[in-house]
């Protein structure tokens, strides 16, 4: 296989030992997407769903990953995005900004555990004006 420009998905309780090319596995009770590297390297990638790691948009059809997946740890240190079924290929970066957009997604990791309300933290502003302490139902 080579670079791919698609996926399927298949939801699944449990991730299958053995991976087909192009599916991404969405496993909802583990929190967890988990594919074969778009690339073509058979490398396992992993992405946890939580308000810090990745988020997953199912739309009824096809399903997108965000952030972007940077597979540095990887031979290929592919990098790429899948939005609705489909794969984006990004630029290759450079040590540099590997080092940096590691750094910065720690720092965003330890921020949103350190605030009291993390979800409130993790889209500053966003929210302000839909939800106030006067709101109980």
């Amino acid at each position: 296989m080579g670079r791919a420009r698609r996926v399927s998905h298949r939801f699944v309780e449990h991730i299958p030992g053995s991976l087909e090319d192009g599916v991404v596995y969405v496993s909802i009770e583990y929190g967890t997407a988990v594919h074969k590297c778009c690339c073509g390297c058979g490398e396992e990638v992993v992405t946890p769903l939580s308000p810090t790691d990745w988020k997953l948009i199912y739309d009824g059809e096809t399903v997108s990953l965000s952030p972007s997946i940077g597979n540095w740890s990887f031979k290929c240190q592919s990098h790429y995005w899948i939005i609705q079924n489909r794969v984006g290929w990004a630029r290759k970066w450079s040590a540099e900004e590997i080092r940096e957009g590691r750094d910065a997604d720690l720092h965003r990791k330890r921020q949103y555990y350190a605030d009291g309300d993390a979800g409130a933290s993790y889209l500053p502003g966003f929210f302000d004006d839909a939800f106030t302490d006067d709101d109980q139902e």
